[in-house]
């Protein structure tokens, strides 16, 4: 009995998936809405793109480069430079190298010397004979 409840439960909830389809006048259009949903992160999840996100936001956002890709005959710069102007640098995947995103860039590397560094100081005080249990 048991199983079929939850036969039911995860059957049921996938019919109510949707899938989103919108008309393009030609393939170059389309194709550019692909890299953009793709290239952009959804605000609300953060960790994923505009493609893979359910929010009701990204859902929005897929509406507004649909409508700025086909109505407007936008490019793809002038789409993400839309983007970024109204939800900032941080819908951007791959910030621009700047001033200001000098530590998310080079964090990574700070990191890994640190890192090397406090395993050097540990291998030379096992070395020494200070090891202590």
């Amino acid at each position: 009995m048991k199983l079929w409840l939850v036969f039911f439960l995860v059957w049921s909830a996938s019919s109510f998936a949707s899938i989103e389809t919108y008309p393009f006048v030609t393939s170059q259009q389309e194709a550019t809405y692909t890299e953009l949903v793709n290239e952009l992160r959804c605000v609300v999840c953060q960790n994923q793109n505009l493609s893979d996100s359910n929010a009701k936001l990204a859902k929005d956002l897929r509406t507004q480069i649909h409508q700025l890709v086909v109505t407007e005959h936008a490019d793809k710069q002038t789409v993400i430079d839309y983007m970024v102007v109204r939800y900032g640098e941080f819908v951007l995947y791959k910030p621009p190298f700047a001033l200001n995103t000098l530590l998310l860039w080079f964090a990574p590397l700070l990191f890994l010397g640190f890192g090397i560094v406090v395993a050097i100081r540990m291998m030379r005080h096992v070395t020494d004979g200070n090891e202590t249990i």
